[in-house]
């Protein structure tokens, strides 16, 4: 299971385990697009390119025709739209009153491409899908929003882990088309040290595995999968937090094992290979003084996906203009990489962001 689905896994368990959706907020409308012989950065082409996606509230315009009031918030990797109508985070910032009311913010939560319901390998292509990346993704979403949903212009871009990446490549790939820009759990240079090593941890399992067959197994390679599983469990865990819920060794196994059973549940092999691939050329430090919008980038202390020690926000935000960065210290309330998914630990930042950039 990927890093975002693992995430949730752990900060949802409650309402999943009674079915409860968050119904502070009106309910989403779903929908497609597809987008004809869209082009990859690879050179592929794909005849048909399905995105999904979710939305809540209506689009506003001012009269020159713009729109003024859209959110685009972007999921992690392995994650989609739907995890953001949980009552943790979607409860804490959808609901009347709160800071993305839907009764007065059009709120877009689409999936990615190779993501939930939009087109991915599993769908039947297997490992001849085009080998999409993080700049492959933003277009595609570009694409939903400008001929899909009509959207010219948003008043903010959002996103979770991968979702915060790719709102560092939104900045400088369509600056000026927002008017405010919120990264989570990221970082804006390549991926390198050891997050990249796990990453290789996660995709070598997967193709080492004889039943993998280059892409064209029978059954799940399971083996793969879940070695796969291990690294990523490790990867987006809070030391903190599986201490307290375990504490002694016979709790510790059973956590473990019920984790690694719920993470390998309706996993695909190839979905989850190309999600970790996308990210093989993501580096938007190049050109981090394009980005026009204030930015806002928040981390907290105990994420092992982008570790504080490292100290590479504090030296690169200096180079976005209208750049701030957040670090949230580590606390019984905080859960490591998955805090991203926790809007009461940070929602406070967002209200200054929006009060930033009003026009």
């Amino acid at each position: 299971m990927m890093i975002q689905k693992v995430m949730m896994l752990i900060l949802v368990a409650r309402w999943v385990q009674t079915g409860a959706m968050a119904q502070e907020f009106p309910t989403p409308v779903e929908g497609d697009f597809t987008i004809r012989d869209f082009r990859f950065e690879s050179g592929e082409v794909l005849p048909e390119l399905k995105l999904h996606y979710r939305t809540l509230g209506k689009p506003s315009r001012d009269v020159s025709g713009a729109v003024r009031n859209a959110v685009l918030i972007l999921h992690g990797t392995g994650g989609s739209g739907r995890q953001f109508l949980s009552s943790q985070f979607g409860g804490v910032l959808f609901g009347s009153g709160q800071l993305l009311d839907a009764a007065k913010y059009f709120i877009i939560l689409p999936d990615g491409i190779g993501h939930g319901q939009s087109s991915k390998p599993s769908d039947g292509l297997r490992a001849r899908f085009p080998h999409y990346n993080y700049n492959d993704m933003v277009t595609a979403h570009y694409r939903l929003l400008t001929d899909g949903l009509g959207v010219n212009h948003l008043r903010l871009v959002m996103g979770t882990s991968m979702g915060g990446m790719h709102t560092w490549v939104w900045g400088e790939k369509y600056a000026g088309f927002m008017d405010a820009l919120m990264p989570l759990a990221s970082l804006p240079v390549q991926i390198a040290g050891r997050n990249r090593m796990i990453r290789r941890m996660i995709m070598d399992s997967i193709k080492n595995d004889p039943e993998w067959h280059d892409g064209e197994y029978k059954q799940q390679p399971m083996r793969g999968l879940t070695h796969a599983v291990y690294a990523l469990l490790f990867m987006s865990s809070s030391p903190l937090q599986l201490q307290k819920q375990a504490p002694a060794r016979e709790e510790a196994d059973r956590l473990f094992d019920s984790r690694v059973r719920a993470s390998l549940d309706n996993r695909d092999a190839n979905d989850m290979l190309y999600q970790f691939d996308a990210s093989r050329d993501y580096d938007p430090s190049p050109r981090l003084e394009s980005v026009e919008a204030p930015l806002l980038a928040i981390n907290s202390a105990d994420d092992q996906v982008n570790p504080p020690e490292l100290g590479i926000m504090e030296r690169e935000i200096k180079r976005v203009k209208r750049g701030r960065f957040v670090l949230i210290p580590t606390s019984d309330e905080t859960r490591g990489h998955g805090t991203h998914s926790l809007p009461q630990l940070w929602k406070q930042h967002l209200a200054a962001l929006l009060d930033e950039s009003k026009r």
